[in-house]
Order: structure tokens, then C-alpha cells, then sequence
């Protein structure tokens, strides 16, 4: 597995801090990260891939850094928004999962190839010449992976992928995570759905309060929303 570094890093926007201080090592395969909304979850992630850059400390994926090597960094992280609207951008399927070929130099034969056994793999073969916005939310949510996964990362980052899903699209989309030969990290406020990842790490007003097993976790967190709102 890659191995993702922060060190000491802190984030501030608009004069608020939003990080502040965290160091972490993450190598293992499956990681899930928890947390109350606005502590800090989105700004941490974002950072593996560049979309975001420390105020101070550093991030690197294996010894490079995002903030330095963004196009570099992001040909192998690649990053699912909660909301699949965010990343649809080509009027069709078809073209929507081969946009990202486009600068790898791939012939017409070798990108079309590819193509098609991601819309197989996705069961989304029927749908290739349909518009992206007709697609159901759990079409979509399967599309944003196809067109991230087609460009063949070691990293995978998804934010929230389950969010707007109902529970038959959860639990494809959980099944989909597991046959990921990449590492895996899951933003989520669907604590069930980190069962049998390697490691959840939770953020809380803008550090890591817990790190560690899955279920100690979930419980540290669990219990912590519980006194903080009594």
C-alpha cells in the first residue's frame, strides 16, 4: 500500500483555523474516517490529492508532495465527491468515463477497450450513449467511480459516497469498494459501513481525537456526540 504522510500539518482559512496540528501515517488498506460535520474531515482528505494545501506542515504520498506535484499526485490518488454531479462533465457516459484517457497517449483501440470493460464492470454498458444527468443517483454515484478508477490510481478517496443513496445503492457501492485492489479512504457518517475496514481515524474540532480499531472507534465517537449533547 502507498504510504500517506502528515506531518504537524495545520490549515487555516479566512483567519479560522480548520486543522490544527495533525500528524498521521496511513498505509493500511481500508481506512474510514468519522466525525461531526465542519471538524475538519473534508480539509484532511483533500489534502492527499491536492485539492487542498496545509498552512503549515506537510503532506506526501510516498515522499511526494500534493501541494508541490498536484497533477503528478492526482494521476495516482483520485478522488469520489459525495455528490457525483461534481465530477460528471461530458454529455454522455461513454465520453464521461474516457475523458480522463485523454492526455495518456492511449491508442483509439487500447482507450475504447478500456472504456468498455469499466461500463461492464459497472453494469452500465446499456447506458453508455445516455446522458450522465438521466442516470438514477445510484448510476451516478457508479459512473464518478468508473471514471476515477479507469485511470488506474493506487489510491482511493471517497467522500461521503454514500450520502445521497438509498440502501440497495449502499450496499453495491460497499461491494464495489471491496473488490478495490487500492487503498481505500472512506469519508462517512455511515458508521456501519466501515465494518471490517483495517482502521477508523476520527477528527473532532480540528484534530484526531481516536484512532484504531474500527468498532473502538465508532464507540469513542458514538459516545462522544452523546456527552456533547447533554
Amino acid at each position: 500500500m502507498p504510504r500517506i504522510v502528515f506531518d504537524e500539518v495545520s490549515a487555516v482559512f479566512d483567519g479560522r483555523i480548520v486543522l490544527d496540528s495533525v500528524s498521521l501515517e496511513l498505509t493500511e488498506s481500508r481506512i474510514g474516517v468519522i466525525g461531526a460535520n465542519g471538524g475538519g474531515k473534508s480539509t484532511l482528505i483533500r489534502m492527499i490529492n491536492g485539492l487542498g494545501e496545509p498552512t503549515t506542515g506537510t503532506v506526501t504520498v510516498d515522499g511526494t508532495d500534493p501541494a508541490k506535484h498536484g497533477r503528478d499526485i492526482r494521476r495516482r490518488v483520485g478522488f469520489v465527491f459525495s455528490d457525483a454531479e461534481n465530477q460528471i462533465i461530458m454529455p454522455t457516459v461513454r465520453e464521461d468515463v474516457a475523458f480522463s484517457l485523454r492526455r495518456m497517449g492511449l491508442s483509439r483501440r487500447d482507450r475504447d477497450s478500456r472504456v468498455e470493460a469499466m461500463l461492464d464492470r459497472f453494469g452500465l454498458g446499456h447506458l453508455a450513449d445516455s446522458s450522465p444527468h438521466v442516470l438514477s443517483g445510484g448510476e451516478k454515484q457508479l459512473l464518478a467511480l468508473a471514471a476515477v478508477l479507469i485511470m488506474e490510481p493506487d489510491v482511493i478517496i471517497a467522500d461521503e459516497p454514500t450520502t445521497l443513496l438509498d440502501l440497495r445503492n449502499r450496499l453495491r457501492i460497499r461491494q464495489e469498494f471491496d473488490r478495490l485492489e487500492q487503498q481505500l479512504i472512506v469519508v462517512t457518517h455511515d458508521l456501519g459501513f466501515l465494518s471490517g475496514f483495517d482502521r477508523v481515524i476520527c477528527v473532532h474540532a480540528r484534530k484526531i481525537v481516536a484512532d484504531g480499531a474500527p468498532d473502538d472507534v465508532v464507540s469513542f465517537y458514538r459516545d462522544l456526540m452523546f456527552r456533547e449533547g447533554n
